[in-house]
């Protein structure tokens, strides 16, 4: 099955309409063209392509098809520019509102595919991953913002409408990726449409958590960079510790503060999530029962 994805388009003074939060509601999505514009994407794609964490902190995990999908993540926003991102009103006001309530920052991740060589992120709910890490409701919550152009051809997000409402399906191991039982996928997608999500640069597309997605491998000469903000409701704090943050009070900062802020990445703070291998362990543990 087939279909579209409806859209908005962001305006200067970005406000969230009912309509949005009905979209979100229903469909498990807001799909908001030009939320970032082409100043604010160039001062971020500045500081990503000059910050010499990405070579320092990034790791990669096999696909399970011969490829590996590539990561580099962070649990603090920071005060940098990617912080003021992540705190601004369009970004996480927006999910504020459309989680109904107060939120903070779970974590950020810059992901990468390299021309031919990006891999895989096979079919999964983010849920069926956080509800091992004890948060006991799926109020929660991604939004990818797409920093090249993504597109079929290299790989670009694929989502199911409405998946949320099924509620969490059980995930199982894949290579060094865990993704949702594929079983159960097949015949969730007998009822209910997958959609290639294509975009361009500064385009955002907030998504619950329950919501099941993939992409596939770069098989273009582009490389595909994404920057994902997950965030957690503020009244779900996680019931035991883990690798990312229990509730922390997010300091949320005016859109102007994206321009304001200087072209740079700062390590101070971040609380890099290094890739070791321990979280991977512990949560194949924990869904292998």
């Amino acid at each position: 099955m087939a279909s579209t994805l409806k859209e908005f388009q962001a305006s200067r003074q970005f406000k969230v309409t009912d309509d949005m939060k009905q979209c979100f509601k229903d469909e498990g999505y807001l799909l908001v063209r030009g939320l970032l514009d082409e100043q604010e994407m160039g001062k971020i794609l500045t500081a990503f392509e000059n910050d010499a964490g990405v070579a320092k902190y990034s790791f990669g995990r096999d696909d399970g098809h011969g490829r590996k999908s590539k990561y580099y993540a962070w649990n603090q926003p920071g005060n940098d520019i990617t912080g003021m991102v992540a705190r601004s009103e369009k970004v996480a006001g927006t999910f504020e509102q459309l989680l109904d309530g107060e939120v903070y920052h779970y974590h950020t991740k810059l992901t990468m595919k390299d021309p031919y060589t990006g891999g895989r992120f096979n079919w999964h709910q983010d849920y069926g991953y956080w509800y091992y890490n004890g948060c006991l409701f799926p109020d929660m919550g991604t939004v990818f913002i797409a920093l090249d152009r993504t597109d079929k051809e290299n790989g670009c997000l694929q989502v199911v409408p409405r998946s949320h409402k099924m509620g969490r399906i059980a995930h199982v191991t894949t290579g060094e990726e865990v993704g949702a039982d594929l079983e159960r996928v097949e015949q969730v997608l007998k009822v209910l449409p997958v959609v290639h999500v294509e975009m361009n640069p500064g385009d955002a597309l907030f998504f619950h958590s329950n919501v099941l997605h993939q992409s596939d491998q770069n098989n273009s000469a582009r490389r595909r960079w994404a920057y994902l903000i997950a965030y957690n409701r503020a009244s779900n704090n996680p019931v035991t510790p883990h690798h990312h943050p229990q509730y922390t009070p997010l300091h949320k900062v005016p859109d102007s503060a994206i321009l304001a802020a200087s072209p740079v990445v700062e390590e101070a703070g971040k609380d890099y999530f290094l890739g070791d291998g321990t979280e991977y362990k512990a949560l194949t543990t924990k869904v292998a029962g």
